[in-house]
C-alpha cells in the first residue's frame, strides 16, 4: 500500500547546519557535465556540441552536451516507436514503481542537482532547492495518479451488461522542457508521459542540458527501460520541427514562450503522411501577473509578496509578478515598502547562499530585458534599479517603474525578467479590470480582506492566490496552469494532468 502523498520539504539552509554544510560540499565538489545523446540506451556523443556557462561567470562551463543531427532525431524517433507497445502493456504498478525509485534516487542526489542548478541556471540555493523538491514531487504524486486511473472506474450499470473503462497510453511524446525550472517542469512533464505508458523522446533547454542529463540518468536507474526514454539535446530550429510533425508524434509536451508555443500548436494539427491520429498538445506559455493590493490590505505582507514574486530567480517565471496593481488609498505607502525592500535584496554569484539575487540566464536574455528597461524610461517613473552591474556577469538590478499606464509596453509584453510595473487603480473595480486586461490568464494575487469573494470570482487567471505571492505553486495542492495565451489549463500536478497522456477504453460485454 503507498501512502498518502505529502510534498518534499524543502531544506533550511540558513538553521540547518548539516543541509548547508552538504550543498557547500556539492558546489564545491561539482565537476562540469558531459551530457551524451541517449537514444535507445546508447550513448552518443557528437562532433557538434551545445555548451551551458554559468551565468554568474559567463567564461565558466557548466556543461557540454552533444548535439543531435536530424539523422539522429528520426532514429529516436523510430525507436521510441518500437518501445511504446511493449512499455503501454507493462502494468501501471510497475511503471509507478519506477517513479517513486526515481523519487529516492532524486532524493539521494538532492545537493548535486541543486549545486547543477545554481551553477547552470543561477538559481539560488533555495530557489533550487525548492525546483529539486517539485521534481521529487512530481514523481510521487504522478504515481499515485497512475495507480488511481487504473483502478476499476465507475459506469452506470447496464442490465444484461459487464462494462469496464480503462486507460493505456496514447503513443510517443516528444518533450520540449524549459531552462527556468530546468529539473521540476522537466521531470513532470517526462514522468506523467512515462507513467501512462507512453514512450519519450526528451529536448532539453540548450542553456539546461547538464541538468536535463542528470534527470535522465536517475530515470534511468529507476528502472525505465532502454528506448523508453530517449535524451535528444538539439537545436530547436534545427530539430524542432521534424520532431512536431514527425508521423510517429502523437502528442507534444511543451513549456516555453508563447510565439514557440503557438507554432508548436500549428504545425502539429498538420497530418504527414502516415499519421493516423490527431496530435494533441499540451503547452504551457507566459504570463503577464499581476498582484493587487486593496485598501484594506496589510500593507507589509503585500509589498513582502510582491518583492518576492517579482523579483525571485529574477523574475524568470512565467508566474512571476510583472505587474502591481495598487488602489490608490494605499498606492504610495505599499511603493515605498516595496522599494525599500527591493534596496534591501542582494544581488551578485549566488554559489553564495547569502544572496537573493543572481544573474539573468545569458547575453540574449539580458540584453532584452535591458531593451525594455530603456522602453519603461519613456514609459514610467524609475524608482530602483534600472541598471546593468559592472563585471562579466548576467546581473540586472531588480528594477521597478511607477506612474505605468496600462497600455505601456512594460505593462502588457511579458519581459521574463527583474522587471515590475506599477500601476495606480482608483478602487478594487478598476484594480480587477486592469489586472484582467492582458492576452495572459497565469497567476494573480490579490491583497485585501472585504472584497476578497469579489476577487475569487472576478480575477481571471488559471492560479489565484489570495493574500499571498503569485510564486511557489505545490504539486497536490496548487494543479498550475492557465487561460488564453497562458496555454492549454493543463493544470500540472493536478489530478486531471495524467489523463491528457491517455486513452480511453470502454469494454462491454453481455452476461
Amino acid at each position: 500500500m503507498v501512502s498518502e502523498f505529502r510534498n518534499e520539504p524543502f531544506l533550511d539552509f540558513t538553521g540547518d547546519a548539516a543541509a548547508r554544510e552538504a550543498q557547500k560540499q556539492a558546489l564545491e565538489s561539482f565537476t562540469p557535465v558531459d551530457a551524451p545523446l541517449v537514444i535507445g540506451g546508447i550513448r552518443t556523443t557528437t562532433k557538434a556540441s551545445i555548451t551551458s556557462f554559468n551565468p554568474c561567470r559567463p567564461q565558466s562551463v557548466v556543461g557540454k552536451a552533444a548535439k543531435a543531427s536530424k539523422a539522429q532525431a528520426e532514429k529516436a524517433m523510430r525507436i521510441a516507436y518500437d518501445a511504446f507497445p511493449g512499455w503501454n502493456r507493462t502494468s501501471p504498478a510497475k511503471r509507478a514503481d519506477i517513479l517513486l525509485r526515481a523519487a529516492e534516487i532524486l532524493r539521494r542526489r538532492r545537493h548535486e542537482l541543486n549545486a547543477t542548478m545554481i551553477l547552470e541556471v543561477g538559481k539560488s540555493w533555495p530557489e533550487a532547492d525548492a525546483d529539486t523538491a517539485e521534481a521529487i514531487d512530481f514523481c510521487e504524486f504522478y504515481a499515485r495518479e497512475m495507480l488511481r486511473y487504473a483502478e476499476e472506474q465507475p459506469l452506470t450499470p447496464v442490465k444484461g451488461e459487464r462494462n469496464r473503462l480503462t486507460y493505456q497510453g496514447l503513443g510517443v511524446g516528444v518533450v520540449i522542457s524549459p531552462w527556468n525550472f530546468p529539473c521540476a517542469i522537466l521531470t513532470g512533464m517526462t514522468t506523467a508521459a512515462l507513467v501512462t505508458g507512453n514512450s519519450v523522446v526528451l529536448k532539453p533547454s540548450s542553456l539546461a542540458p547538464a541538468i536535463g542529463y542528470k534527470v535522465v540518468e536517475a530515470l534511468e536507474e529507476a528502472g525505465v527501460p532502454k528506448g523508453v526514454l530517449n535524451f535528444l539535446p538539439c537545436s530547436g530550429g534545427d530539430v524542432g520541427d521534424l520532431l512536431v510533425e514527425h508521423p510517429f508524434t502523437r502528442f507534444i509536451s511543451f513549456t516555453g514562450s508563447r510565439d514557440v508555443g503557438l507554432r508548436i500548436n500549428e504545425r502539429a494539427a498538420h497530418v504527414p503522411l502516415g499519421q493516423r491520429w490527431i496530435k494533441r498538445t499540451v503547452i504551457e506559455m507566459g504570463g503577464k501577473d499581476a498582484i493587487v493590493v486593496d485598501e484594506d490590505a496589510d500593507l507589509e505582507a503585500a509589498a513582502t509578496g510582491i518583492v518576492a514574486s517579482a523579483f525571485g530567480f529574477q523574475g524568470q517565471k512565467c508566474s512571476a509578478c510583472s505587474r502591481a496593481i495598487l488602489v490608490e488609498k494605499v498606492h504610495d505607502q505599499v511603493l515605498d515598502l516595496v522599494v525599500q525592500k527591493t534596496k534591501a535584496l542582494k544581488i551578485g554569484d549566488v554559489s553564495d547562499p547569502d544572496l537573493q539575487v543572481g544573474a539573468v540566464v545569458d547575453e540574449k536574455q539580458r540584453d532584452k530585458i535591458l531593451a525594455y528597461i530603456e522602453q519603461g524610461k519613456k514609459e514610467g517613473r524609475l524608482v530602483a534599479g534600472g541598471r546593468k552591474l559592472a563585471g562579466a556577469g548576467h546581473f540586472i538590478e531588480p528594477t521597478i517603474f511607477a506612474d505605468v499606464a496600462p497600455e505601456a509596453r512594460i505593462a502588457r509584453e511579458e519581459i521574463f525578467g527583474p522587471v515590475l510595473a506599477v500601476l495606480k487603480a482608483t478602487d478594487c473595480e478598476d484594480a480587477l479590470r486592469l489586472a484582467n486586461d492582458s492576452e495572459y490568464g497565469l497567476t494573480g494575487s490579490f491583497y485585501g480582506k472585504a472584497n476578497l469573494a469579489r476577487a475569487r470570482a472576478e480575477f481571471y487567471v488559471g492560479n489565484l492566490y489570495l493574500n499571498r505571492k503569485s510564486t511557489g505553486a505545490l504539486v497536490g495542492g496548487h494543479p498550475f496552469g492557465g487561460f488564453d495565451m497562458s496555454g492549454t489549463n493543463a493544470k500540472a500536478g493536478g489530478r486531471d494532468y495524467l489523463r491528457l497522456f491517455l486513452e480511453a477504453k470502454v469494454v462491454s460485454e453481455r452476461v
